[in-house]
């Protein structure tokens, strides 16, 4: 089979496309024939050595995936050959055939893409956990997302949404802005405006008024997220996903205790391994929404394998909305 594997932690450059030998699944495990996988910015992290977690060398990285099983080990019974599933693991998608345990495999609905399947993958169980099960998000709360155009921001708007919340898009161009209306972005507020700081504020108390935002979903940090603290409405919660925006932002907790306001963490890969019975319930649910047509990724580019390195590139230079997947075979 052909995967991408890193044999020397460096630029997206130093991932490699070989020939290796085909993985066995072991007791509990199951082999899935990989037909797409979806590019997380970690997975840059990850190649260049400064993610959290790295693997031995040489390995191959990704996160999430799509394709068919094409055999399981002993004790399986959740998944038989055949069947189509999205599955997770901390690394080793990039490659044609995939080993992950049972667990971790979510049959998909009938008729869906194999890239939307994958582009789900972390980004709207994240987007999940963050509302659902951290913010506990109620129908008629205001729901702000920070990053909206991205992989999880596209996510956390429209859950928001299915949960009856109505939703502020936080964006920096225009192209932002049109992604974020068109999945479920009741009102807009931009980033990229002179004094962040107090003209964040007054766009949203513009939009919802000045009792402000009951959840927030942060995936950026730095100015942005101190901009954010400002806009939380009495017992409001933030949820910090990432910083995507390079400064992690630092807290004074006199704010947090005048307002009540919930300051939450959110580690999704933690989850899927210390309770992966309640992911497979939230992956059930997000995939009954999608059959209902109720939410759908925003796939920005499907690449071909051979282009591998562009849909990497793409990502780290900051220009994908939504998300880009790498089609693994044909």
């Amino acid at each position: 089979m052909k995967a991408l594997i890193v044999r020397e932690h460096g630029p997206v450059e130093n991932l490699l496309l070989e020939d290796v030998a085909d993985p066995t699944p072991g007791p509990g495990q199951v082999l899935i024939d990989v037909h797409a996988v979806s590019v997380n910015f970690p997975d840059l992290l990850v190649v260049g050595g400064t993610y959290q977690t790295l693997p031995p060398l040489p390995f191959s990285p990704g996160k999430d995936m799509a394709g068919i099983v094409a055999d399981v080990g002993a004790g399986v019974r959740s998944v038989k050959p055949g069947d189509r599933v999205a599955a997770q693991i901390e690394y080793g998608a990039y490659a044609q055939k995939c080993v992950v345990p049972q667990e971790n495999c979510y049959p998909m609905p009938d008729g869906m893409d194999f890239a939307d399947a994958a582009a789900m993958g972390i980004t709207y169980p994240t987007a999940h956990f963050a509302l659902v099960e951290r913010a506990r998000c109620q129908r008629g709360e205001v729901v702000l997302v920070n990053g909206a155009a991205g992989g999880v921001g596209v996510a956390a708007l429209q859950v928001g949404k299915v949960l009856g919340a109505t939703t502020i898009g936080a964006v920096g161009t225009d192209e932002e802005a049109r992604v974020a209306k068109a999945h479920g972005a009741d009102h807009l507020v931009r980033t990229d405006v002179p004094n962040l700081r107090d003209a964040f504020r007054d766009q949203v108390y513009t939009a919802v008024g000045k009792r402000g935002v009951d959840v927030a979903v942060d995936m950026v940090g730095g100015d942005v997220f101190d901009a954010t603290l400002r806009t939380m409405a009495w017992c409001g919660r933030i949820v910090v996903v990432g910083f995507a925006g390079g400064r992690i932002p630092e807290v004074k907790a006199g704010h947090l205790l005048v307002k009540n306001i919930a300051l939450l963490g959110l580690q999704y890969s933690s989850y899927r391994d210390r309770v992966p019975a309640k992911v497979q319930d939230v992956q059930h649910e997000l995939f009954g929404w999608y059959a209902a047509g109720k939410i759908r990724p925003h796939v920005m580019n499907a690449y071909p394998l051979a282009d591998y390195r562009d849909a990497l590139r793409s990502v780290r230079d900051r220009k994908v909305t939504g998300k880009v997947v790498i089609r693994m075979r044909g």
